[in-house]
This record gives C-alpha cells, sequence and structure tokens, in this order.
C-alpha cells in the first residue's frame, strides 16, 4: 500500500475516460494515412480496419477484466509484474514510455508542419517548441485539466467525422451536393472488385491498421486517476469496437462510395476531397484544423502516458525514487519534468539527426506496440490462473470466449509479426525492436533492480 501523499489524485470523470477512450482511436493516421493503406487494399480496407479492431476488442476487454479487478497507476506495466514477474513489468513500463517518446516527437514535429500551412514564414520549431512547452504546462495543472484539453479535443475530431459521414450519406443516397443526382455506392466494386489486390492486399494493410490503432490501450492508464473506475474504464472499452467500426469503417466506405479507390490520394487528404466535392471551399484549412488537434492531442496523451508509466517504475522500484512522488496538485511533477525534457531533445534530433535515425526509434515504437498487446493477453492468462474460485464468480467484467478469446488475438498478433518480417519496409522493426529489448535487459541487471525486487515478485500491489 503507498502512501497518501504519493498517491495519483481520482480526477478523471467518466465523460472525460469516454472521450479519452474514442480520441485515442482516432488518430491522424486516419486523415492523413488513410490513403496509403487503401492503396494497398482498395475498399477492402474496411475489412482490414474491422478484422484488426475485433482483436483490439479483445485486447481491451482482457485489459479491463484486470484494470476493473485492480484499478492501479501504470496498469499493463503493474500487472506484468504482478502475474508474469518483475522483470516483465520493468520491460513493459520502460518500452511503453519510449514508445510514446518517440510517438510525440513525430507528434510535436507534425505540429510545426500543420502551422506552417497558415503562417509558412515562422520557423517550424518555434511552433513545435511551443506545443510541447503548452502541452506540458498542461500536465503539471492537474489531471482533470489534462481530462478537459482531451474532452474537446476528441470532441474535435469526433464532430468532423460524423459530419463528413452524414453529408456524404445525403450525396451517395440523395444526391445532396452533387446536383441532386445520387453517387450510390457502386465504387466500392467497379473499379478491380471490392479486393482488387486480393487477400495479398489485405495483409499487406494489416500492419499499418495495427499500428493507427496504437495508444487505444492508454484508457487503462487512467485507472489509477478515475473517479469511478469500475463504471467508467468499462463502458468506455465496451464501446470501443462499435466505435472503430463509426469511426474507420464508416469513414472509410462513404469516401470509397463517392471517388472511385484508385483516385484516392493522389490530391491530397480523402476527407479534404470529400469535403472540397461538398462545395466547402475551406476544406482544406478545416481539415488542417482538425489534424492540428489531434497531434495535439497524442503529444498531450504522451506526457500523460510517460508520466504515468515513470510513476508506476518508481513505485516499483524500477526507475528513480523521485519520479515516484507526487505534487500538491496530484501530478507526479517529476516524471512529467522529465518526459518533456526528453521530448525536448527529440524536437532537436529531429531537425539535426539524419532521417534514417528516426526511421529507427519509429520502428521501435512500432515493435513495442505489439509488445504492449501481448503482454496484456499474457498477463490476463496468468491473472485467471491465480484466481480462487469465489474470485472467479466475483469477476464483474471478463474477458469473452475466455481462453479462446485470449488465444486468437495473441495469434493475430503473431501474425502481424510475421507480416512486418516479410515486407521489407517494416523488417527493420524486427531487428531494433528486440535489440532495444536486450538493452533495457542489460540495464536492469547493470542496476541491480533485479536483487530489489525480492519478496515484491508476484505479488499485486494496490493503490490507495
Amino acid at each position: 500500500m503507498q502512501d497518501n501523499h504519493d498517491a495519483l489524485h481520482r480526477g478523471l470523470e467518466e465523460r472525460h475516460i469516454n472521450l479519452m477512450a474514442l480520441g485515442a482511436a482516432i488518430g491522424v493516421g486516419l486523415f492523413l494515412g488513410s490513403a496509403s493503406a487503401i492503396k494497398m487494399a482498395g475498399p477492402a480496407i474496411m475489412l482490414s480496419y474491422a478484422i484488426g479492431g475485433f482483436a483490439i476488442f479483445l485486447i481491451m476487454r482482457a485489459l479491463g477484466e484486470m484494470a476493473i479487478h485492480d484499478p492501479v497507476a501504470g496498469s499493463f506495466s503493474r500487472y506484468a509484474q504482478n502475474y508474469l514477474g518483475p522483470l516483465a513489468g520493468y520491460l513493459t513500463g520502460w518500452n511503453y514510455w519510449f514508445l510514446w517518446l518517440v510517438t510525440c516527437m513525430a507528434e510535436i514535429t507534425a505540429v510545426g508542419i500543420y502551422m506552417g500551412v497558415w503562417f509558412p514564414d515562422v520557423p517550424h520549431w518555434i511552433w513545435a517548441l511551443s506545443a510541447l512547452i503548452i502541452m506540458g504546462g498542461i500536465n503539471f495543472i492537474a489531471v482533470k485539466a489534462y481530462g478537459e484539453f482531451e474532452f474537446w479535443f476528441a470532441l474535435i475530431k469526433i464532430v468532423t467525422i460524423v459530419l463528413m459521414i452524414v453529408a456524404s450519406c445525403g450525396m451517395i443516397f440523395f444526391g445532396l451536393g452533387n446536383g441532386g443526382i445520387a453517387t450510390g455506392i457502386s465504387n466500392l466494386w467497379t473499379h478491380g472488385g471490392f479486393m482488387p489486390h486480393g487477400w495479398t492486399g489485405v495483409l499487406m494493410s494489416m500492419q499499418m491498421v495495427m499500428f493507427a490503432y496504437l495508444g487505444v490501450e492508454m484508457i487503462g492508464l487512467t485507472a489509477g486517476e478515475a473517479k469511478n473506475p469500475k463504471k467508467s474504464l468499462a463502458r468506455a472499452i465496451d464501446s470501443v469496437f462499435w466505435r472503430i467500426l463509426i469511426f474507420y469503417v464508416g469513414a472509410l466506405f462513404v469516401v470509397m462510395a463517392i471517388y472511385p479507390w484508385d483516385q484516392i490520394g493522389t490530391t491530397g487528404s480523402p476527407f479534404v476531397m470529400t469535403f472540397e466535392r461538398m462545395g466547402i471551399p475551406a476544406a482544406a484549412g478545416i481539415i488542417n484544423f482538425v489534424v492540428l488537434t489531434a497531434a495535439l492531442s497524442s503529444c498531450n496523451s504522451g506526457i500523460f502516458s510517460t508520466a504515468r508509466m515513470l510513476y508506476n517504475l518508481a513505485q516499483q522500484k524500477q526507475a528513480l525514487p523521485i519520479f515516484g512522488h507526487v505534487g500538491k496538485n496530484g501530478v507526479p511533477n517529476a516524471a512529467v519534468l522529465l518526459s518533456a525534457c526528453v521530448l525536448l531533445v527529440g524536437v532537436l534530433l529531429n531537425y539535426l539527426a539524419p532521417k534514417e535515425v528516426f526511421t529507427w526509434l519509429t520502428a521501435i515504437s512500432t515493435f513495442g506496440a505489439i509488445w504492449t498487446w501481448g503482454i496484456i493477453l499474457l498477463s490476463q492468462l496468468k491473472f485467471r490462473k491465480t484466481l480462487k474460485p469465489e474470485q472467479l464468480a466475483s469477476l464483474t467484467y471478463r474477458m469473452p470466449l475466455f481462453p479462446y478469446g485470449s488465444y486468437i488475438a495473441l495469434g493475430f498478433l503473431a501474425l502481424v509479426i510475421g507480416l512486418m518480417a516479410y515486407f521489407p519496409d517494416t523488417r527493420i522493426a524486427l531487428m531494433v525492436g528486440p535489440g532495444w529489448l536486450v538493452f533495457l535487459v542489460i540495464v536492469y541487471y547493470l542496476m541491480g533492480f533485479n536483487k530489489q525486487q525480492g519478496e515484491r515478485a508476484g505479488k499485486p500491489v494496490t493503490q490507495s
């Protein structure tokens, strides 16, 4: 049991967590990266997102089962520590910390690029630095401030996609904005068929699809600061699959129904093309604003996630004790400060270092996503084995199709790893990712973290 003065404050309300769950599943990749995924699979990209979405749903249910039973900061890193051992918890925590730092470096840099559309004469680094200072400042105030910003950031993305889907349906079925001539949905199969590149195209796109979902597991990290974790986490996780269907599959359905899939991406974002088709001249500016908020949201979430993971590692005695202290505002200030400082170096590196270095860092983050999801599933399988019959009967939130659901999701992740090894563009991730884990293991033993664990190994640590 940890000291009250080092306990995180439960300041996140149900509306914060619901919108954060949705915002985490709708990233910059949907607005800008969907064009390249469509080129790989054609209209069958909807199938790729649905299959990937089902796997994510199973992973999130596995996480939810543990998080609702034991809502603690650190989430999957703590569960790995409790059920798979100290080394697994250490590797998962530090791996996730670095994964989000790399993601944030890209997002902060992206902020400079998006602002450059409106202010081409201002150097990009100024906007990148401004974004880091503002988002870092928000994370220092209180967890409720972070939740409030994420609520509005997510709402902007959601409203944009809903408006696009509704307006596009009007064009598809009633000809609104198209001279009264309904476009119909024949574009989904008249340009080489629904699956123009066969199952190969669907499989090729699967890697990109799964990495678009990176961040959705962040809901678990809110467990230690949610006012009513059992109620809010259950609702947020249950709705993940349906939200993915509506926002990913729904948005791509209307885009590809209006435009032939082989023309999408030739003139910029498919979302910009769709808004322009509706007669909205400021389409590019609107989408630029939405993508800017998506990048800021990712940066905000990244600082939150890395700080909470660092706090958890310190609580597990796998990081310096200072990162386990909480200020009067209920925020692990030292952990937030370190993450922000490392991001500052990241912004600098992105301008000074060769592009290849950044590609390698990104490869680590993509490998890290698969590692995190796999650890969640393995922890949940072991968690079930530790429960006595009466504890199992008292579980209020369960993994569906257990244990087959867990094995299906693990098999799917193994398939994605195999696909990464098969395609040259992503093969580097399977060299750099395991190398990063080996480095972490070496540090683990050099720092003597293995000796510090001792009696803590395998014993659940609950939060006050």
